[in-house]
């Protein structure tokens, strides 16, 4: 079997072995499912060490036919393909996921065979987005990657979990409905289900075609990443979801709406996209600061955390759609910083909740004292998030701003100051929770992070500094996908630019001919 599907199916695999376990057994689940996460990392690494970032098309393509629609004249297929927009995303999907398992450790110790068949259900569903090349195909897996979350939530989430639940259920299928008509519609037109093929005709499509279908992608991509004002679900999904849950709707399901925007978006309707750009670049740069305001006035951590999310991925929206080559190279980059950063920082409060079962910042304080190796990663963590020079996030941060000065200097300094900002609430909330006086009694006598924690965010921590001081090893990954699509759309610009110069004028009007009329 080839390695994307091995890759895509295995979970699933792993996920049928487990429900076969019995319940006197339950005790080899959480190992089959280590077993079966780590197996799929190696998978990932294989391919990232295969991977050519020199070329622009798919690699490692598999294509088998699936069924023909009535008519037989378009054939729905498995088609499967890795390149330079979806092979960051998929090894940081495979990168997290063993790390999700160990970190169940701590919080999740009943009905344990439904929670991993679950968790190995949703790897393969955000597999499969990331590697479907056919439309049908990533619908489907789409879908499979949704339901998980809502009975990870539903089931193992916090008092307020139904609540959260129904919000991201009708949220998420309100988008996943409105992605389907653009579906239908683009294969009706096009007469092709392939990713591929609808990258090469959708251009010839009528103008209002293709923004009515961008339009109902965009929308549910929006949805999911959450863009402003689609945002609310995210905070309260990320505050009743488990550790592990959160972990990963932070690190791999966020990024599937703005992986969406770019490959349904941008790289199949180029010419909208020029079109929406100021749009989508003004959503990006207010949710950027919005999202930074709102992360200001929480004192739950796991929410200020959650709503710092805004305004992380408000960066990946702004870079992608000034339409330049740094910025769109930028948010690639950006997707996995915050999967690492942000997934760092969930499971950092996870370990504090398990030792104080609050999550409120002003019942802390003064901690470093008592956990210093907690209070290390921590600082660390943190001043990823923020864009420290040397960590991982500067490097997306700078390649998104400068590409938006290029395009728009107006929101390229709104942007900036949102940087400002993020720094502000990120240092308030370390100050608040690490340092000063311990003022109750109850932080005394904390535990600090034993070697199962420790070791659960050193491969994280590796990526972390590995992007901050060499950053090329990950970029070279993206340069001939995004060569071409860059291309693309200098040409589309070109052509639009062309087409208002040679536009005749309007003709003129005098009073004779207006009275004639």
């Amino acid at each position: 079997m080839d390695l994307l599907t091995t890759s895509i199916f295995l979970p699933l695999l792993g996920a049928f072995a487990i429900g076969l376990v019995p319940a006197s057994r339950t005790t080899l689940v959480r190992p089959l499912a280590l077993l079966v996460t780590g197996l799929v990392a190696l998978l990932g690494f294989a391919l990232w060490f295969q991977f050519d970032g020199s070329r622009a098309g798919m690699q490692h393509a598999v294509h088998a036919t699936w069924f023909q629609l009535p008519g037989g004249t378009t054939t729905v297929e498995y088609a499967v393909g890795v390149d330079g927009i979806s092979i960051l995303l998929v090894c940081l999907t495979t990168l997290l996921m063993p790390i999700v398992v160990l970190s169940t450790y701590g919080h999740i110790h009943e009905r344990l065979k439904e929670f991993f068949i679950w968790l190995l259900v949703m790897e393969t569903g955000m597999l499969g987005v990331f590697l479907a090349t056919d439309l049908v195909l990533f619908y489907v897996f789409w879908e499979v990657s949704l339901v998980p979350l809502y009975f990870i939530v539903g089931i193992w989430g916090g008092e307020r979990r139904i609540y959260a639940t129904i919000k991201f259920f009708l949220y998420t299928v309100a988008g996943s409905l409105v992605m389907l008509v653009g579906v239908i519609a683009l294969i009706y037109l096009t007469g092709t289900t392939s990713v591929v093929e609808v990258i090469d005709v959708a251009g010839d499509l009528s103008l209002r075609a293709q923004g009515l279908i961008f339009a109902s992608f965009a929308l549910a991509f929006a949805i999911k990443v959450p863009v402003l004002p689609f945002h609310t679900w995210l905070a309260d999904a990320h505050t009743e979801a488990p550790t592990s849950g959160s972990v990963l709707l932070a690190g791999i399901l966020l990024k599937m709406g703005t992986y969406g925007l770019l490959r349904f978006g941008i790289q199949v309707f180029p010419a909208t996209a020029l079109a929406w750009s100021p749009l989508f670049m003004g959503l990006g740069a207010v949710g950027i600061v919005y999202g930074a305001f709102l992360a200001m006035a929480q004192n739950d951590l796991k929410r200020l955390i959650a709503c710092s999310s805004v305004s992380h991925l408000g960066f990946c929206v702004l870079g992608m759609f000034a339409l330049s080559r740094e910025g769109i190279t930028g948010s690639v980059l950006q997707m996995v910083n915050h999967g690492l950063s942000t997934g760092l920082l969930f499971l950092l409060v996870g370990m504090i909740y398990e030792r104080r079962h609050t999550r409120a910042l002003d019942r802390f304080g003064g901690i470093a004292s008592v956990m210093p190796v907690f209070a290390f990663f921590f600082v660390l963590t943190m001043l990823s998030s923020v864009g420290l020079p040397g960590l991982n996030g500067f490097v997306g941060e700078y390649l998104i701003l400068l590409g938006t000065f290029e395009a728009s200097p107006f929101w390229a300094t709104i942007a900036v100051t949102g940087v400002i900002f993020g720094a502000v609430y990120l240092l308030m909330a370390t100050r608040r929770l690490l340092f000063g006086a311990v003022v109750h009694e109850e932080n005394r006598t904390l535990r600090d992070l034993g070697a199962r924690e420790v070791g659960l965010m050193l491969p994280l921590v590796l990526f972390v500094f590995w992007i901050g001081v060499q950053p090329n090893a990950f970029l070279a990954k993206l340069d001939g996908t995004l060569g071409a699509l860059d291309a693309r759309i200098e040409a589309v610009r070109g052509t639009a630019e062309r087409g208002a110069r040679l536009a005749p004028p309007p003709a003129p009007t005098t009073p004779d001919l207006e009275e004639g009329r």
